[in-house]
């Protein structure tokens, strides 16, 4: 099952953010099977405000998992996340077949 997270930073959590930001990347590192596309969200200045990641777990529970120990969400980061179930057509450049 894949999942469109699109995770929205609290108010004023930007250095907070780039405090947290080594250990995010670092669970990330550890879990890119499941990631088809992550990336920041910005700001109209360019600032990151939030994260946008499309993910691949074999259920929504596994994702919830997730969610619940990723270092935003610890460090109380992300103040608000929206998930939606997505299906992936196109990743990389080439049509994805499931």
């Amino acid at each position: 099952m894949q999942f469109l997270v699109k995770a929205y930073d609290g108010e004023g959590m930007l250095e907070k953010r780039m405090e947290v930001r080594p250990r995010h990347l670092e669970g990330m590192q550890k879990m890119l099977s499941h990631i088809v596309m992550a990336g920041g969200l910005l700001d109209e200045a360019g600032k990151m405000k939030g994260s946008a990641l499309v993910l691949d777990f074999e259920s929504r529970a596994e994702l919830d998992d997730y969610i619940a120990n990723e270092p935003y969400v610890l460090e109380k980061v992300w103040e608000k996340i929206e998930v939606e179930p997505i299906n992936v057509v196109i990743a990389g450049g080439e049509f994805v077949k499931k």
